[in-house]
């Protein structure tokens, strides 16, 4: 093997596992700041506290490879939960009550899909329009107040499947299905080309308002039962709760190689990236840094991220352009 294929070879390998690289060196360099780290107890700890926001960040995936994001995902979470709460209450089904909060979470979503591709509003917009709608109806559905004493609901994020944490359970589940879905159907294909370039995937016969309306209704999928989840590991059905969770989201997604820009991520880096966040501010919690300080860590890893993607673009670039003026 000569020199240049070495390279190739190296640049392959840093651009498809780097993100992985970076999670084993933040797993090591975490053991050794201390040594209850990797405690069975402590990483179950950690798997079960980034579950819901790592399944915000599946569906956040999705639709930011297909060239959008959403905004709402927290807040429709928040609306879709305390429904969901409600209804078990008055039925006792925990079958119509998980039934609901999906419900919920794809209407609301349909709404965001049809501003987006009917009405034209950028994603940013209208997502955040839905932010905004869906947490106030959470609220005036409440009337501010919390709903408690919600008994048997809390077996989804509480109970344990297997003999591990049901949240986990449901969060490797939805891993399975955001990869079968972005790497082995045509609809995953269909994302990829839209993100990458919208306007060939339409010149190639991709019906894109359709597929960007299918991304929105998965997204809201998994946002329904984000909100079960949500709520059941609190014990209480909370109209406020959740709030900053779609930027953890979106964290989770772009520091695991999800371009902002469209076309690029992968499931198995969302997950990565939910870990790299997730073992971050457990080890800064277990070496006493100031929660101040955590917040400005967690928004530089953002930046950097961004920066890093911004960069590795321009990289790609330069070498097309360089043998097109050769030609």
């Amino acid at each position: 093997m000569n020199a240049v294929n070495k390279d190739k070879l190296w640049t392959n390998l840093k651009s498809k596992y780097s993100i992985y690289m970076v999670l084993l060196a933040l797993f090591i360099i975490s053991w050794m700041a201390n040594e209850n780290f990797v405690s069975a107890e402590n990483l179950k700890n950690i798997s079960t506290q980034i579950s819901v926001g790592t399944i915000l960040a599946f569906g956040q995936t999705i639709l930011i490879i297909c060239g959008m994001l959403d905004l709402s995902s927290a807040s429709v979470l928040a609306l879709a939960g305390v429904l969901s709460v409600s209804v078990y209450k008055m039925t006792g089904s925990l079958t119509i009550a998980f039934a609901v909060a999906i419900i919920v979470g794809v209407l609301c979503n349909i709404l965001n899909g049809l501003m987006v591709t009917k009405f034209k509003a950028p994603p940013f917009i209208a997502t955040l329009a839905m932010m905004t709608m869906a947490r106030g109806a959470a609220l005036m559905y409440t009337n501010g107040q919390n709903i408690y004493q919600i008994g048997g609901y809390t077996v989804f994020g509480q109970g344990r499947i297997f003999g591990m944490p049901a949240p986990i359970i449901f969060m490797i589940g939805l891993l399975i299905i955001t990869w079968y879905i972005l790497k082995h159907t045509v609809f995953g294909r269909s994302v990829y080309a839209i993100g990458g370039n919208e306007e060939a995937a339409n010149a190639s016969g991709i019906n894109v308002d359709k597929i960007k309306m299918r991304a929105f209704i998965i997204n809201g999928i998994f946002v329904g039962i984000a909100g079960v989840l949500f709520m059941s590991r609190i014990n209480g059905g909370m109209p406020n709760g959740a709030i900053g969770y779609e930027f953890k989201a979106l964290t989770a997604a772009v520091i695991g190689g999800t371009s902002f820009t469209g076309g690029i991520g992968t499931a198995s880096g969302t997950l990565a990236g939910a870990f790299i966040v997730g073992f971050l501010d457990n080890i800064m919690v277990l070496v006493g840094v100031n929660s101040y300080l955590q917040q400005i860590v967690r928004g530089a890893i953002i930046a950097l991220a961004v920066i890093y993607d911004i960069w590795a673009k321009t990289k790609k670039r330069k070498p097309k352009l360089a043998s097109i003026e050769a030609k």
